[in-house]
């Protein structure tokens, strides 16, 4: 019985050796497709600009930082970064003046007067820069929104004495105080940096117009430290970033 058993067993062995049992394929798993990269423009429909794909690729592609020993202007514009025409009383402009000198970073900073170039618009801004020799503008405008509404004095108002010796109107005002660096030469725009401020008081119905003014100037003197300290905080990031070991030049961009 015992060799009938090895023999059966020693039989078996040798046919799964001769016939060896089929291995399962991996499971191929679907995989779905990569969307491929874009390469065309898209919106095609947008309103076209007066730059070429190679420009702005040019553009793009330019280093931007700070060239060594220029000279700048600090410039108030209007509405459309327009040269502003009406009465420098703003102070802030020659508070960012005195700080962008005073750090270094520039041979000479100047308030630039806007009586001079005969464009009222880009094409003025340059030629100032031009008599002022100056490659970079600081771009400076301020705009005000203001308000006005009745508060809880105005229930007096029914008497004729408490409508006009009491407070009964909350005067507010919101601003918006901007800084913009203008590479004349090139045409590009650095940087702009908003500053808000805002104030509120109460007060009469008489003179709004001048009380409104005052918090105005209030805010621009407050609010100007604080744009200048950013100002320069960018124009040093921009300085840092010069090229070492290099001539330090601004090359035109193309002619549309």
């Amino acid at each position: 019985m015992f060799t009938r058993n090895l023999l059966i067993a020693l039989f078996a062995t040798g046919c799964a050796a001769t016939h060896p049992v089929a291995e399962l394929a991996p499971l191929q798993l679907v995989q779905e497709a990569r969307a491929a990269p874009l390469t065309e423009d898209h919106f095609a429909r947008d309103t076209p600009g007066n730059l070429t794909a190679a420009q702005m690729k040019e553009i793009f592609g330019a280093p931007v930082f700070l060239e060594a020993g220029a000279r700048l202007g600090v410039v108030p514009v209007a509405s459309g970064y327009q040269p502003e025409d009406a009465l420098p009383l703003p102070s802030v402009p020659a508070a960012l003046t005195s700080a962008l000198e005073g750090a270094g970073l520039f041979e000479m900073a100047t308030e630039v007067t806007t009586d001079w170039p005969t464009d009222r618009g880009v094409g003025g801004l340059r030629e100032l820069a031009a008599r002022y020799r100056t490659p970079y503008l600081l771009l400076y405008r301020q705009r005000f929104v203001d308000d006005s509404s009745a508060n809880a004095w105005a229930w007096l108002d029914p008497t004729i004495i408490g409508a006009l010796v009491t407070p009964n109107q909350t005067l507010e005002t919101d601003g918006v105080l901007e800084a913009t660096l203008f590479e004349v030469q090139t045409g590009t725009l650095l940087f702009t940096i908003y500053a808000r401020v805002h104030d509120s008081t109460t007060a009469t119905v008489w003179h709004d117009a001048r009380k409104l003014a005052e918090m105005q100037r209030r805010l621009q003197e407050t609010a100007a430290k604080e744009l200048a300290d950013r100002v320069l905080e960018k124009v040093r990031r921009l300085a840092a970033a010069r090229p070492q070991g290099q001539p330090v030049q601004t090359a035109s961009l193309p002619q549309s």
